[in-house]
């Protein structure tokens, strides 16, 4: 399922990467990776703060669509 449809505060393996060559480096770059673990602090307007590695990371819905856990 993709991101968006995540529950507040659960944690989540990363099953796969969508969208082109160039967003899918993106979101490596975040720390978005296929195997890690990936958990929505909070949603805001349809955005989403999810923690990656330890880190809080602010990404927009449309984003967050082509990260399937």
């Amino acid at each position: 399922m993709p991101l968006t449809f995540a529950d507040v505060g659960a944690t989540y393996t990363i099953q796969r990467l969508g969208g082109t060559p160039e967003v899918k480096k993106h979101l490596e770059n975040l720390g978005f990776v296929a195997g890690g673990e990936v958990s929505v602090v909070n949603t805001v307007d349809g955005n989403l703060i999810v923690n990656v590695k330890g880190t809080r990371v602010a990404i927009s819905r449309e984003m967050a669509q082509k990260i399937m856990v």
